[in-house]
């Protein structure tokens, strides 16, 4: 047995929630009047979205850069509605986060914007209130994972160090950033996977 860690941070988007891109996009378009290939270029292919997830827009102002770039007026309300609409909890991770939870503290470290970190709640309300004021994101730190430097941020924040720490993501460079900067990682596939994973430490009871 690794022995169980004090911290279990998880990766949001592929994880503890499916994201379903084309249904963000589908009720922006539908809400602004704009088609869906024009809210694309105004929100990615601007370079927007990355340039929130790195900290230089707050909320309203990602909101603002975005009615800008696309021409048309758009609401913070349009935009958590959109993400809400491209969001679902998974039920068998969050269960699992639940079980986790009786033993260590469990927080979420996602690449996102504050829009995202700072209405989480109305957008995905199954993930509270376990995750209540640990949410913590790449745009707060102006890092994004798989930089080292985001998991010692993330970490000071949460009281621990990283020998204490395990990290959970769907992709596999951002848990070998979570490796470099000293925490335990795993790189999420299924389920399963992660189950036996997680019974290499102590608080997983079978």
């Amino acid at each position: 047995m690794k022995g169980a860690p004090a911290v279990v941070l998880f990766d949001l988007d592929g994880v503890l929630a499916h994201y379903d891109h084309a249904s963000r996009l589908q009720l922006l378009a539908r809400r602004s009047g704009a088609s869906v290939e024009a809210v694309s270029r105004a929100l990615f292919e601007s370079g927007l979205e990355r340039d929130a997830d790195l900290g230089l827009h707050d909320a309203q102002g990602q909101v603002d850069e975005f009615s800008r770039r696309l021409g048309r007026p758009v609401s913070l309300d349009d935009c958590i509605a959109a993400r809400c609409a491209a969001m679902r909890a998974d039920p068998a991770v969050l269960a699992l986060a639940q079980r986790i939870a009786r033993h260590a503290q469990v927080a979420i470290l996602t690449n996102n914007n504050l829009l995202l970190r700072d209405h989480l709640p109305a957008i995905c309300p199954p993930l509270f209130p376990l995750f209540e004021g640990r949410v913590l994101c790449s745009a707060q730190f102006r890092l994004a994972k798989p930089d080292p430097a985001i998991f010692q941020h993330c970490l000071a924040a949460l009281g621990a160090t990283p020998d204490q720490a395990l990290f959970i993501d769907d992709k596999r460079e951002n848990a070998d950033g979570a490796r470099r900067a000293g925490l335990h990682a795993h790189h999420y596939r299924d389920l399963p996977t992660l189950l036996a994973a997680l019974r290499e430490f102590e608080f997983l009871e079978d």
